[in-house]
């Protein structure tokens, strides 16, 4: 089965992916056309005050509880950078040269020196791999109620008369804290604000965690998964027309949000600043911390830090990773984490949801409707005669409603790909699934005279695959098809049709990192309907009540199942005293 290879926020390094174009392929370049991505410009991912251009290593040092105070004193003594110093583990983050790393190993105060390793965000907008392309089935909104929304059963507990609003009284997360440890997000989204209670940015070491940095916009990762569990009633932002003046709602619409950024504008962050984050959570009175983030391995610091979390009455959800197989992604697999894995609108496992022994629960990740950046969001149409197939733009895309005929592409893998019916007058290119990325795809139609693009699909599961061009560059507006709509559409060829982007203050958006925040909002109201409840007790609710997909009982496609909030609430109330 074919599909396309999502396009990453690793920018091209060449218009010219493929080498340079034969002779043959010179014929159909058209003159004058700039297309492709931009280099990015390598990021310092370090607490404030690092030079960006240090070059040791990053490691987590783990001391003996008796000299946890002499641990930051050696590591200068040493010509090392201390980066962070941790209270809930007897540990400091620090960058180190060989020699550092030697001579602090053969401290005999030193219990353990361990990576500071890599993690990422697990949604498809910010890495570079075919295993993060998310799919799309429906994407329905019904006033402001997502397909997810209604999947996970939160609209049944706070708007039990079903009016569209929330019910006076009824547990919709208020005077509940949830930490999202994310990219930060747009305070001023109309969605979010007065959601957000608390801030902290600790790659630029200040209370603005805003999800942008080198005067532009970050991956919108933060803001999408913010207004999964927190998104305001009646506060909707531009989104016609896929939407009304209503937006969409939150999960847990009256929950506290506390916002922590840790990834940086390619969505990269380091476990050091992931615990730095968990303790400014527990410190701030969170209940439920929400990462939709992950990579690397565990280590015994790690698990101790997550397990004083937890004990200190913290619920940590994270998401189960966007590999596809049966190895759920740390810290998702920590045992004191709640790993997530994605489903579709139909409840079917997301083909990207890894899965295993470890995983908790499922639930929404495909094709999910958010809040996003203000304008950088977009919804998009094709119209070809009186046909409107679903479709949706590509994240980060320009807007514009460019006309043309439509010309069979191929896969668009060949600088020469349109040569049948390609024009620099300009055209709207079709193009097949390919293995071939689709940023490369772009770049080769474009040069001959494409205006816009339409990707097409060909195998039902595989719905309309969400995909994304790199943020600085030059491109057109382009569509993803459903497999329907492409059946209908590739027996147009030739017609005149017309691509409609429009901007908007939301977006579609697939992966692990989509279903995490739907289980942090459901702990949220849980939380919100008996504070006295225990991490214990809402974990316990959550998963003995879940919706079974799979197999009888525990699976490793499914964890326990579905969430549902109803049910959970329900198990919560009948077990408290």
């Amino acid at each position: 089965m074919k599909r396309w290879g999502l396009v990453g926020l690793v920018a091209l390094v060449s218009c010219m992916p493929d080498g340079p174009p034969t002779p043959e392929a010179l014929e159909h370049i058209c003159p004058g056309v700039i297309a492709g991505g931009l280099p990015e410009a390598p990021l310092a991912m370090s607490a404030p005050g690092t030079d960006a251009d240090d070059s040791r290593e990053r490691f987590i040092v783990r001391y003996r509880r008796d000299a946890r105070m002499a641990a930051s004193s050696r590591v200068h003594a040493l010509g090392g950078r201390v980066t962070a110093t941790l209270r809930s583990v007897p540990a400091v983050a620090a960058r180190l040269s060989p020699q550092q790393r030697l001579a602090l190993s053969a401290d005999p105060a030193v219990e353990a020196i361990e990576p500071d390793e890599e993690l990422r965000a697990l949604g498809p907008a910010t890495l570079p791999t075919l295993s993060l392309v998310g799919t799309a089935s429906r994407g329905a909104v019904q006033g402001e109620y997502t397909d997810g929304l209604r999947q996970v059963q939160a609209n049944a507990v706070w708007d039990r008369d079903n009016d569209g609003a929330p019910d006076p009284g009824a547990p919709t997360g208020a005077g509940v804290k949830v930490c999202v440890i994310d990219s930060g997000l747009d305070p001023e989204h109309p969605e979010l604000r007065g959601a957000m209670v608390s801030g902290l940015d600790l790659l630029d070491g200040d209370d603005d965690p805003s999800d942008s940095g080198n005067g532009r916009w970050g991956t919108g990762h933060g803001t999408h998964v913010a207004g999964i569990i927190g998104a305001r009633p009646g506060l909707g932002g531009r989104g016609t027309p896929v939407l009304d003046e209503g937006g969409v709602m939150g999960v847990a619409p009256g929950s506290e949000l506390l916002i922590v950024r840790v990834l940086d504008l390619q969505g990269r962050t380091h476990m050091s600043l992931v615990l730095m984050a968990l303790e400014y959570c527990v410190d701030q009175g969170a209940k439920v911390v929400s990462l939709s983030l992950g990579g690397g391995l565990g280590t015994p610091t790690t698990r101790e830090a997550f397990k004083a979390a937890v004990d200190k009455g913290v619920l940590v959800v994270a998401a189960s990773g966007n590999d596809g197989d049966n190895v759920v992604s740390y810290p998702g697999s920590d045992p004191s984490v709640l790993a997530v894995g994605a489903v579709d609108a139909q409840n079917r496992r997301a083909f990207f949801s890894s899965g295993g022994s470890a995983l908790a629960l499922v639930a929404p990740g495909v094709d999910v409707l958010s809040t996003f950046p203000r304008e950088l969001g977009a919804f998009a149409s094709l119209r070809v005669g009186d046909t409107l197939p679903l479709t949706r733009s590509l994240l980060y895309g320009p807007t514009g409603a460019p006309v043309g005929a439509l010309v069979d592409c191929g896969t668009g893998e060949t600088m020469d790909s349109c040569r049948e019916g390609g024009t620099c007058a300009g055209f709207i290119a079709y193009v097949h699934p390919s293995r071939a990325p689709a940023d490369h795809v772009m770049v080769n139609v474009m040069r001959q005279g494409a205006r816009a693009v339409v990707f097409s699909n060909d195998t039902v599961e595989s719905g309309v695959e969400i995909l994304a061009v790199p943020q600085r560059g030059q491109w057109v507006p382009a569509v993803t098809l459903n497999q329907p709509g492409s059946s209908v559409v590739g027996r147009q060829l030739g017609a005149m049709v017309q691509v409609n982007v429009r901007s908007a203050d939301y977006a579609y958006m697939s992966g692990t990192s989509m279903a995490t925040p739907f289980v942090s909002g459901v702990a949220a109201l849980l939380f919100s309907a008996v504070p006295t409840a225990t991490p214990a007790d809402v974990r316990h609710a959550l998963l003995s009540t879940a919706r079974d997909l799979g197999p009888a009982g525990h699976d490793d496609g499914f964890g326990h199942g579905l969430v549902q909030a109803r049910a959970a609430l329900e198990a919560l109330v009948g077990a408290s005293p």
